[in-house]
Parts: C-alpha cells; sequence; structure tokens
C-alpha cells in the first residue's frame, strides 16, 4: 500500500513540482497551481464517510473535469471519494493508505498533467510514449 512519503517522492518528481507547506497542510504546485493536497476531512465529513474515511488526512486531486470524478469513484470506491461539494469540482480525494503504488502514482502524474503548463506536459508525454521511457 502506498504512503505518504510515496506521495511526496512522486510529487516531486514530476517536472517542476514544488511541495508548499504551509505549516497545517502541504500542497504540491506546478506552475503555481496546486495539483495534489492534504485535505483534513471536518467533522461532518468524517460522519458521512464513516469507517470509509481516512484516519488522517486524505490526498485531494485535481481531474481534468469533474465528470472524471464519478468514474474514479465508480472503477475504485476504497482508494477514490468524495465529500459534499466535491464533486461539482474537478477534484476527487484519495485514501493514501488503501491506495496500491500504482494508483498513486496514475493519480498523481494524471493530476499534474491537469495543471502543468503545455511547454512541460507534451515533452513528459513523449518521454512517456518512448520505448523504455
Amino acid at each position: 500500500m502506498a504512503t505518504w512519503d510515496d506521495v511526496r517522492r512522486i510529487a516531486l518528481d514530476l517536472p517542476e513540482a514544488v511541495e508548499d507547506d504551509s505549516g497545517t497542510t502541504t500542497a504540491w504546485r506546478v506552475g503555481g497551481k496546486p495539483f495534489a493536497w492534504e485535505r483534513i476531512l471536518r467533522r461532518g465529513e468524517r460522519a458521512q464517510l464513516g469507517a470509509a474515511a481516512p484516519p488522517g488526512p486524505a490526498l485531494g486531486l485535481r481531474v481534468p473535469e469533474p465528470d472524471a470524478v464519478d468514474g474514479l469513484v465508480a472503477a475504485r470506491p476504497g482508494v477514490f471519494f468524495t465529500v459534499a461539494g466535491y464533486g461539482v469540482h474537478p477534484m476527487v480525494l484519495l485514501h493514501v493508505e488503501r491506495a496500491s503504488f500504482e494508483d498513486l502514482d496514475e493519480a498523481l502524474t494524471e493530476a499534474w498533467l491537469c495543471r502543468a503548463p503545455r511547454r512541460l506536459t507534451r515533452p513528459f508525454l513523449e518521454a512517456v510514449a518512448e520505448p523504455g521511457g
């Protein structure tokens, strides 16, 4: 299973990604835009989620469009989830401790692709598409 150390390592391995620690929570940005962040759940959200709530913060992630949220939650309901208000925005929450490393890597990369400038995404996607890339 994935860890918050994995989150940090994967996020910071993406081109020009930086970590922004506000003292309360941490976010990962590219070009000044957040693509992933620690999301501390409110008491009411924890009550709504019950046993499905992570013990600590969730990982908030950007997605290409709000409709992508439903697909992620339906495909991996133990890993991806939402709380009131998240489904209308291009954001989803991830339960880090229930995610596989592969789920986490893919989700962070997709979130980065949603926010990174084209000058970064184009060479990144070309390198990934190359054999052995």
